[in-house]
């Protein structure tokens, strides 16, 4: 999607070129490439500019960020219910429902989130790319952000990386965690499989994880992650490294007897708006299924 963004100039940043300037705020090598071709891309104080340009307090700047829509963002639209918790010209911002694969991939090209979004902006007549910033598994349920601009898409994937976006997940776990604990235990594909993964100090990637246990109920713990890291299965696969794994959960610990999937859910978001700057804070309520496991009498 296409995105006009208006700033005024403040004494601080008084004697910046205008290339200079957007570089300051976020706008990558990419993007203002992408500028270049794209008419009136810049205006100052209603007037085409140039990224020489030198600004003074007070200048208006009148920014088009253009959106490329290339052949690998044909995501077949479907029409697949979306449960919308916030969207603004920036972000949208779901609750995922579980059993449904985030991306598409092999066997999962019509079943997936991105249809149901490439489906919801093909109502409005919006050409959209589709850039999911925290991603989920399968059956993990709860809050994700997408970006709706390649300028938020930039700025978010920064704060990503930069351990600034704080995810706060919820898990059940077949037995009974220590009270609080940090795991630090590397993570690697598994040999011979493309999917499983497991701790391995000698060839594994960084994964750090803390958790708190919130309360025990029937041999499960409910507890409260954060993640350092995103690494593939993270959560699931040092749940079962400390002997607690999470119940149904196909891959590493397949006991079905009181959920149908893996007991997770992303519960909370919390990062700082792309173009505003205002901290955001979103949460998805607790699935059916996760409560009803967790409260599960003999």
């Amino acid at each position: 999607m296409q995105r006009i963004i208006h700033y005024t100039v403040k004494a601080q940043d008084s004697g910046l070129t205008i290339l200079a300037f957007l570089r300051k705020n976020g706008f990558s090598k990419h993007i203002l490439t992408t500028m270049k071709r794209a008419e009136h891309a810049i205006l100052l104080n209603g007037l085409p500019a140039f990224g020489r340009t030198i600004l003074k307090e007070q200048d208006v700047l009148k920014i088009l960020v253009p959106e490329e829509v290339g052949p690998e963002e044909s995501i077949i639209p479907v029409k697949i219910p979306l449960d919308i918790l916030y969207e603004d010209e920036d972000i949208l911002v779901l609750n995922k429902p579980a059993d449904m694969p985030v991306h598409p991939s092999a066997g999962n090209y019509e079943n997936t989130l991105a249809n149901g979004v490439a489906w919801y902006y093909k109502q409005q007549g919006e050409d959209f790319v589709y850039r999911c910033i925290n991603r989920l598994d399968r059956d993990t349920t709860g809050v994700l952000v997408l970006a709706k601009n390649p300028l938020s898409g930039a700025l978010l994937s920064a704060q990503m990386k930069q351990r600034q976006i704080r995810r706060t997940y919820l898990a059940l776990t077949d037995g009974i965690t220590p009270e609080k604990d940090t795991i630090s235990a590397p993570i690697s594909r598994m040999d011979d499989s493309v999917i499983t993964r497991e701790v391995n100090f000698e060839h594994g990637e960084t994964a750090v994880t803390h958790y708190e246990r919130l309360a025990v109920s029937d041999g499960y713990s409910l507890v409260e992650l954060h993640l350092d890291t995103g690494r593939t299965h993270q959560i699931r696969v040092h749940m079962k490294y400390i002997g607690c794994p999470l119940p149904g959960d196909f891959l590493y610990h397949p006991v079905f007897d009181r959920i149908s999937r893996q007991a997770l859910h992303s519960f909370q978001l919390e990062f700082t708006h792309p173009i505003t700057g205002e901290p955001m804070r979103f949460l998805a309520p607790v699935p059916e299924d996760f409560l009803n496991a967790f409260h599960f009498h003999y």
